[in-house]
């Protein structure tokens, strides 16, 4: 991974720091979209009980380098992920696959797509038609925003830390948004 980001408050972007702390089924130690219970805004406004399928938020680097090339300057934090990575096709993973973070350290299950919102152009003006698109053959939304996942067992983790990658067992359920 080449960067770990937390915000303690409810705005787009986070901050990089030298380490996160993440606890088990919460989510990032001090980051506002900790808990058990859904934290996202809009989420709460709809449901304040359902379960928080979101606690942590990754995103390929290689996704800047895209955007980049459409007038777009983003750096690690800037889309509110909490962990940015290179180097693993995150989008192509399965729903449930596992990734363990640094040497011995925490454990994260991927549970879907992020679903990337207006505010997305609220923080670079067309950013979003980047970031969600049609495919072209089937015309079903892509969403590129990088992926949600819950901590299944917790550690802290640092930029260049290791992410392995274990996929589960049986048929592959593709990630939907959640």
């Amino acid at each position: 991974m080449t960067t770990v980001s937390s915000n303690s408050e409810h705005t787009f972007t986070k901050h990089p720091r030298d380490s996160i702390t993440l606890l088990a089924g919460l989510g990032v130690e001090g980051d506002t979209h900790a808990g058990v219970t859904v934290q996202h805004r809009s989420r709460v406004a709809q449901d304040p009980t359902q379960p928080n399928l979101r606690q942590v938020h990754l995103i390929h680097e290689e996704l800047f380098d895209e955007v980049a090339g459409h007038g777009h300057a983003v750096r690690p934090g800037d889309l509110g992920e909490n962990i940015t990575t290179r180097g693993i096709d995150l989008l192509a993973l399965p729903t449930g696959t596992l990734l363990r973070l640094g040497e011995g350290g925490a454990l994260l299950e991927i549970t879907g797509l992020r679903n990337p919102c207006l505010q997305i152009d609220a923080f670079q003006d067309g950013l979003l038609k980047q970031v969600v698109g049609h495919d072209p053959e089937t015309g079903e939304v892509v969403r590129r925003a990088g992926v949600m996942s819950v901590v299944r067992e917790g550690g802290v983790v640092r930029p260049g830390d290791t992410i392995h990658v274990k996929l589960p067992d049986g048929p592959h359920v593709p990630l939907e948004r959640v």
